[in-house]
């Protein structure tokens, strides 16, 4: 049962890295670290990047069940769902 269990951790681990894995999400997460939520507009500026990439990196973690999002008007405001992204971010960010 413990074996089980451990790996179902592993999975569960490697699904939200093998999500996660790319420097456009680690950008998000760590500017939605800092704003509880931010708009496409200020996640555009923050990132530097084109709307359409930023979407496509925001629909899929959103998918993932890593990010929620929340529309008002023609605007979408995002905010992290799970909060497991923040302590990874915090691990993966840590000053020694």
């Amino acid at each position: 049962m413990e074996q089980e269990e451990t790996r179902q951790q592993f999975e569960e681990a490697a699904y939200l890295l093998k999500a996660v894995a790319n420097e456009t999400r680690l950008g998000i997460i760590m500017q939605l670290s800092k704003k509880e939520e931010k708009s496409v507009t200020e996640l555009m500026e923050d990132m530097q990047c084109e709307q359409s990439l930023l979407s496509h990196h925001l629909t899929d973690m959103r998918a993932k069940g890593i990010l929620n999002c929340r529309k008002s008007g023609k605007n979408c405001f995002y905010s992290i769902r799970n909060k497991q992204v923040l302590q990874l971010l915090h691990c993966l960010f840590q000053q020694n």
